[in-house]
This record gives structure tokens, C-alpha cells and sequence, in this order.
């Protein structure tokens, strides 16, 4: 794998957004494949391909159906307009945010982006902490994913990313990953410092080994 390749072409970026429930952060993640809308759309829509690139999922996926990613997020699609955009609720234990996928025309090929809305307020000291990695991270290993898919038709099953996140070509990625998600938060305005210890945290909590002994 290209990992340096591949965190070049993905583009991130957090933003703000006004929301009927106060403020929001939003976390932008966006790369440009090599295929055409209609087979993205089908990648990103279709309950027997999420699977091969992302993690498996059950439920309806129809407007106003439920969905659940095994041992992740679930919620309710809320639109959809093929192959151009779908929104969705993104539920992930007591948490409530949102997720809005566009697919757009580039060249001979289709830009992909999804925004993660989160609601400011309850998220702060989260945030503070491990800053937009926690959730970028893994967003960048889901278009990473993706790109594998639409490549080659194959990807990275999900029972071996753990092992994968460990080896040294994961651990890479996720430092890579890491970094430029510090560099978009500092570009929102985080201070520098603080923005470098919340990403060296998010790259810990990757990239650590579940047989490790907590630190005293």
C-alpha cells in the first residue's frame, strides 16, 4: 500500500454549523476515485458491498429505515437522492450526530465527501482530548477502504483491521492520519500545542495493543 499516497488524496477540513440544537462541529473528509457515480453510490448503498470495504451492517436501508454497523453507530436514514446524496442520524451510544455523503462528477471519475455533524456542546472536553483524529482516524481508514474496493474489488476484512492497525504499515497510516487531522484542527483555529497532544492521543488510542498493560 501507498500510504503516503493515499493520505495525500484525501482532503479533510472542520468547519462549523448552525444547528436547531445550538452550535456544531463539522468534520469534512472528501477524495476523488477512479469510478463512475453510479458504482460509488452502489459501493456506499448496497448492503452486500458496505461489507467489503467498511464493516457489516443490517437494517433498512431506505429512506426513514434504521441501520446498524455491527459493533459501531447505527441510526435512521433521513434522505436520499441517488447516486448524488444521502443523510442519515449517526448513533453511537449515548451520542446523536449526523452524516450528509455527496458524490459529484470529476473529471472521468467521482468526488466523494461526507461531512460528521456533531453538536458542540457535551463534546467539549472529548474533543479537547483527543481532538478531530478520534473520528477522522477513522473515517480515513473508511475512504481507505473504499479506494481498495473500487480498485481492485477487494479490501481489508474487517476481522483483520485490528491486526492491520498494529503492523507497521497501520501504524503509519494512522499516524499520517493523525497529523493532518491536527493540521486541519489547527486550521480552525486550535492552538498548535494543544492540537499536537490531542493527535498524539487519538494515535495511541489506534494504535495501542489490547494485550498491552495499563499505565500506572
Amino acid at each position: 500500500m501507498d500510504v503516503t499516497g493515499q493520505i495525500n488524496a484525501v482532503h479533510r477540513r472542520i468547519g462549523d454549523r448552525a444547528l436547531e440544537a445550538g452550535e456544531g462541529r463539522v468534520l469534512t473528509i472528501a477524495q476523488t476515485y477512479d469510478a463512475a457515480p453510479e458504482d460509488v453510490w452502489d459501493a456506499l448503498t448496497n448492503a452486500e458491498r458496505i461489507p467489503r470495504w467498511f464493516m457489516p451492517i443490517s437494517g433498512e436501508l431506505r429512506v426513514g429505515g434504521r441501520y446498524q454497523l455491527e459493533g459501531n453507530a447505527g441510526g435512521t436514514i433521513e434522505r436520499c437522492d441517488p447516486p448524488k446524496f444521502f443523510s442519515a442520524t449517526w448513533e453511537y451510544g449515548e451520542g446523536m450526530s449526523w452524516i450528509e455523503v455527496r458524490l459529484t462528477p470529476d473529471g472521468d471519475g467521482t468526488r466523494f465527501e461526507l461531512q460528521h455533524i456533531a453538536p458542540v456542546a457535551g463534546s467539549d472536553e472529548f474533543w479537547d482530548t483527543f481532538g478531530p483524529g478520534a473520528v477522522g482516524i477513522g473515517w480515513d481508514l473508511g475512504v481507505l477502504g473504499l479506494a481498495l474496493h473500487l480498485g481492485s474489488g477487494e479490501s481489508l476484512k474487517p476481522e483483520d483491521a485490528p491486526a492491520w492497525l498494529l503492523s507497521d504499515e497501520g501504524k503509519s497510516f494512522v499516524a499520517e492520519s493523525s497529523l493532518r487531522w491536527r493540521d486541519a484542527s489547527v486550521a480552525f483555529g486550535t492552538d498548535e500545542a494543544a492540537a499536537t497532544a490531542a493527535a498524539d492521543r487519538s494515535t495511541a488510542a489506534y494504535t495501542a495493543s489490547p494485550e498491552a498493560p495499563a499505565e500506572s
